[in-house]
Formats: C-alpha cells, sequence, structure tokens
C-alpha cells in the first residue's frame, strides 16, 4: 500500500474514481433491482493494470461506495457490502495480470467474475424473494446477473485492449516500469 502514499497514483485513483462515477451515469441499459450495462468499470480495470491490484481494489472499493451513496439499493447491511465495496474492489484484481494487452485481457475477465461473484452471493442470500415462480435462487441470481455484466465485460474488452496499447507509449507506472513489457500486439 506504500504506492497510495505517492502522489502520482493517488491522482491516477482519483482521476479513475471520477471518470467511472461519470461514466456510470451514462446508461446503456438498466436494471430493474439494480446493475446496469455502462463503461463504469473501465478506468477501474485499466487503474489496476497499471497500479497492482491493491491500489486497484481500493480505488474500486472506494467508488462502490460512491456508487452506494449516490444510487442506494439496501435491502440488508450484508447485501451493501456485496453489492458495492467488495464488488466493485473486487475490479482490483485485474492488477494481478502484467499490464499487457494479453494481461487486460484475463485480467478484465478475472475482474469481472469476482464482481459477478460478489452479486451472485447477494441475490442467492438477498434477493430470493425476487426470483419469478418456480426458479432456482441460485438459477435466477446468475441469470440476473450474467444478463448485465457479460455484456459489461464484453463492451470492457473493446475498449480495455486499444486503450491498452495507447497507454504503452505514455509515461509507464512505476508498476510497469518493474515488469517488462513486450512489444504492443
Amino acid at each position: 500500500m506504500n504506492s497510495l502514499k505517492d502522489t502520482r497514483v493517488l491522482t491516477e485513483a482519483a482521476l479513475a474514481i471520477a471518470l467511472a462515477f461519470v461514466l456510470g451515469l451514462i446508461k446503456i441499459f438498466q436494471m430493474p433491482f439494480g446493475g446496469s450495462i455502462s463503461l463504469e468499470m473501465i478506468p477501474l480495470i485499466l487503474l489496476a493494470l497499471r497500479q497492482g491490484a491493491p491500489v486497484g481494489m481500493t480505488a474500486g472499493a472506494a467508488y462502490g461506495l460512491l456508487n452506494l451513496a449516490v444510487e442506494p439499493f439496501i435491502v440488508h447491511p450484508i447485501q451493501v457490502l456485496f453489492d458495492y465495496p467488495l464488488a466493485f474492489g473486487a475490479l482490483g484484481l485485474a492488477g494481478l495480470f502484467s499490464p499487457t494487452v494479453r494481461g487486460a485481457v484475463l485480467g478484465a475477465i478475472v475482474a469481472v467474475l469476482a464482481r459477478f461473484a460478489c452479486h451472485f452471493v447477494s441475490g442467492v442470500v438477498f434477493f430470493a424473494s425476487y426470483a419469478p415462480d418456480g426458479w432456482n435462487p441460485a438459477v435466477y441470481s446468475a441469470a440476473y446477473n450474467a444478463a448485465y455484466l457479460v455484456p459489461s465485460l464484453i463492451v470492457a474488452l473493446l475498449i480495455v485492449v486499444p486503450l491498452m496499447r495507447a497507454l504503452a507509449s505514455a509515461r509507464p507506472s512505476p508498476r510497469q516500469k518493474r515488469i517488462k513489457q513486450p512489444a504492443p500486439l
């Protein structure tokens, strides 16, 4: 967490959170009980890839709390943890992968799967009563959350990959300097 003491890293994290917030307001599709297809994950995934998992997870959790303050959907205090700071903090797991195009693809997939897991657990435990008659709560939660997270992942991949290529020529982060990068694809 020493990297959060670096002014440049802190500024980049603040900008990623602010950009995620603005992009989260532009919704391609809104689900009835929370969740949407938007571009909010992109800055958080890019931050994690550039600065690492601890910075990405911290910024993601902070964004989750900001999202909670603006668009709360609360049924239980534990549900709040799963649907906001844990789910968006999970996007920081993209930082476990190298800051390359291939790492971006793998990192985004793992990060969104981890976010899906958080929302899935919340759906099974706290939103089972919303399941249509005859539906298993686990199947309902998986279908509901996949309905917006799979398209969001596809959109994120379509944007993150070209951005990683473009950022390869930008001033590298300290993490990028430590990890030798191959030439962009």
